[in-house]
């Protein structure tokens, strides 16, 4: 029983080492380089690992606009990264990208044309020589988002609130005025209706007399 589990151990870290080396789809390997260029690969579509002896990763002129944090730093025999030709984002999603540019020795020529396509701000920058505290200013939030519609919704729940108040009271106002006339009328009626039997009962006296 000992050695079947020692086996199944084996064999699941050989294909799990086998699956680290193998070459990423949609880019072609040559020994320690590769290709991934010019396949309009987006940020989605890149591969998420690469053979661990790659020396030489081409990602230029396709459709990247962040790299995912951390795809290059197991890769450390790398010593090329082509990284020209895509439409960069420079908001918070760039801070990887420039964070690994910025810890390449100067001999390296990684981080050139590797510019800001967007925000308009910061479009034909050096992702390089961004700093930080500008890319800080540029990002978005989603709960800053989340905050603002709950303030939002907060005060049309409030003015919601206040209008239907009003309501009630105009109601309750035009309510009793109606309640006062109704008991006016329902006396002037009662007092009218005495009066006309007292007038009735008159002549009966006077003729039983």
């Amino acid at each position: 029983m000992k050695g079947l589990l020692l086996l199944c151990q084996l064999l699941l870290f050989g294909v799990r080492g086998q699956s680290s080396s193998v070459c990423p789809q949609l880019c072609s390997c040559h020994g320690g380089q590769v290709d991934c260029s010019g396949r309009s690969l987006t940020s989605s579509l890149l591969p998420t690992h690469f053979p661990p002896g790659t020396t030489e990763l081409r990602l230029h002129n396709n459709l990247l606009t962040t790299l995912p944090n951390g795809l290059l730093d197991d890769l450390t025999s790398l010593s090329s990264v082509s990284l020209h030709g895509n439409p960069w984002t420079c908001n918070c999603g760039v801070l990887y990208l420039r964070a690994w540019l910025v810890r390449q020795p100067t001999s390296q020529i990684s981080h050139l044309n590797v510019n800001c396509s967007s925000p308009p701000s910061m479009r034909g920058r050096l992702v390089v020589y961004l700093t930080e505290e500008e890319v800080l200013e540029s990002c978005h939030y989603w709960y800053c988002d989340l905050a603002l519609v709950s303030q939002v919704c907060l005060f049309v729940f409030v003015v919601v609130q206040a209008a239907l108040l009003v309501a009630v009271i105009v109601f309750l106002r035009r309510f009793e005025r109606m309640s006062r006339e109704a008991r006016r009328t329902t006396k002037e009626s009662f007092t009218a209706g005495e009066g006309l039997m007292g007038t009735e009962y008159e002549p009966l006296r006077d003729s039983s007399i």
